[in-house]
């Protein structure tokens, strides 16, 4: 059995602009890591690193340009190693609906919950950086 943490979101920015901050690691960076690396492409190689303790990699596993992109993790913690998270988008009338899964983790421990607030506190990021253009400080995000 596995589990999946699920977020759903509205962002008042285009599908495009969505993607290429869920894809584009200069973006990244604005919202989620101290500092990544990687290509929006099927079986890329992305680097995301948090800091030295965590330097972690992941693959494209599944991508349409504008649509979707997926990430399946290759190198982080024990937990995270077996998952995939990824981010599905969908045309709004005010934006772009955002749909985020991090999907087969192998138990619900307190790794897991963690996990799922703070990519509830991160998508707040995302809206808040596409939408005012606030960046928070990498040593303040959660």
């Amino acid at each position: 059995m596995s589990y999946t943490i699920f977020h759903n979101l509205l962002i008042e920015r285009t599908p495009v602009e969505v993607f290429n901050a869920v894809s584009q690691p200069h973006h990244l960076n604005n919202w989620w890591t101290l500092k990544s690396s990687g290509t929006p492409r099927l079986g890329e190689t992305y680097n995301l690193n948090f800091t030295d303790d965590y330097n972690w990699f992941c693959k494209v596993s599944h991508v349409e340009a504008h649509k979707s992109i997926h990430f399946k993790m290759t190198r982080s913690d024990v937990d995270w190693d077996p998952t995939t998270f990824g981010f599905d988008l969908e045309n709004h009338d005010k934006g772009t609906y955002l749909r985020f899964s991090h999907a087969n983790w192998k138990m619900t421990n307190d790794h897991f919950k963690i996990a799922s607030f703070c990519w509830a506190m991160l998508l707040n990021g995302l809206k808040n950086y596409l939408e005012k253009g606030i960046i928070i400080p990498f040593e303040s995000r959660s």
